[in-house]
């Protein structure tokens, strides 16, 4: 992998070429910034420029990431099949692994769980993960230049791990550079944070998300434009935009429904409205709830008839350009607090079709303030 496969994110690239050009290259670095701003993507690509000796085999291992200098090191899961005793590490699942970052360097810790097949845990690093990186990197570099580890969300390490990789990085293995990959940075220990070189990574300017939905995806112009703003500097957000449509599509209808049918108060269709949405299932309820959530404030915004202040697709706004004006200052929050009530009421297991039908209800007469 190479620069390429970074989305953006200019600045940083260009501060870790200068670190090698100018010989400041650090024995650890640690990269943090929120989700979907390409950090693993920095530092895949950062670690393939440290390994490449120019020689044609290294580059062909390095484009299939199984280059024998490259150390992956990840949150992994206790199998049914493991001993009680057993400290899973990365290796355990370096199929798995290999496979989610051969299909690009952007993906979620969701995902990296659902590769794992352990949704349900609590994925961590744990002690036996230290354990084999110190006998790894502990050999000498197979090709004579540097050895390269990548330690993807380091807050996950257990105490015992935290303590073993502190020991590694005062001391060293010779020519060895730690790429660590950060979203929570302050959960690591104060000791590790302050031997490793922070480099934090900002949003990835809409910009650079726009054009890449245009020739990485096919976007049209104009879809790119708004799931760009939508993503708000995060490419995963971006991806999943795409992927959302569907779904999307349902909420706005309900979202359209309800309003509809509250403000011409069929208190019987309302009824039906809400078996509906008793019908869709908890988790989904709540994302819809979420989603109403958002229209409320992007409808409220639209009223102010500044673009960039709204973060609607072309049919949302189609539906804001005539209902916006019923979402004002006198009712937007108490429209909020009902969403956020029932978000509390769903998740505490309450009836749906009573919590829905109530929210409809409220709707009449909230649509009525000014």
């Amino acid at each position: 992998m190479n620069w390429s496969e970074v989305i953006g994110q200019q600045e940083a690239k260009e501060r870790l070429m200068q670190m090698v050009r100018e010989d400041r290259l650090p024995h650890a670095m640690m990269l943090c910034g929120p989700l979907g701003t390409g950090k693993m993507a920095l530092a895949i690509a950062f670690a393939c420029q440290l390994l490449d000796d120019g020689k044609q085999s290294s580059r062909a291992m390095l484009d299939k990431l199984e280059h024998p200098d490259l150390h992956f090191t990840y949150p992994t899961i206790k199998l049914p099949s493991m001993k009680s005793d057993y400290k899973p590490v990365s290796d355990d699942f370096a199929k798995e692994w290999h496979e989610l970052v051969m299909q690009g360097p952007y993906f979620t810790m969701e995902q990296w769980m659902e590769a794992m097949g352990g949704e349900n845990q609590q994925a961590i690093i744990t002690a036996g993960e230290s354990d084999d990186l110190v006998r790894k990197l502990s050999l000498k570099s197979s090709q004579g230049g540097y050895k390269v580890s990548i330690v993807w969300l380091p807050e996950r390490m257990n105490i015992e791990c935290a303590n073993k990789l502190l020991k590694l990085i005062e001391e060293p293995p010779q020519q060895t550079v730690f790429i660590m990959v950060s979203e929570e940075p302050e959960k690591l220990l104060e000791t590790i944070r302050s031997r490793v070189q922070r480099i934090d990574i900002k949003k990835t300017d809409t910009e650079d998300i726009r054009q890449a939905l245009i020739e990485r995806r096919g976007i049209d112009e104009e879809n790119a434009r708004r799931i760009s703003r939508l993503a708000n500097g995060n490419w995963l957000a971006a991806v999943e935009e795409l992927q959302a449509d569907s779904e999307r599509g349902l909420f706005l209808d309900m979202y359209k429904s309800l309003m509809r049918l509250a403000y011409q108060r069929k208190i019987k269709d309302l009824r039906k409205w809400s078996e509906q949405m008793a019908a869709m299932g908890r988790e989904k309820q709540k994302r819809w709830l979420t989603y109403f959530l958002r229209m409320t404030r992007e409808n409220f915004m639209y009223n102010f008839q500044e673009e960039d202040l709204n973060y609607m697709t072309s049919e949302e706004e189609a539906f804001a350009s005539n209902f916006a004006r019923f979402v004002n200052e006198g009712n937007v929050m108490p429209i909020s607090d009902l969403a956020n009530l029932a978000i509390r009421d769903i998740g505490q297991n309450a009836n749906a079709k009573i919590v829905f039908f109530d929210l409809a209800l409220q709707m009449i007469v909230l649509l009525l303030q000014k």
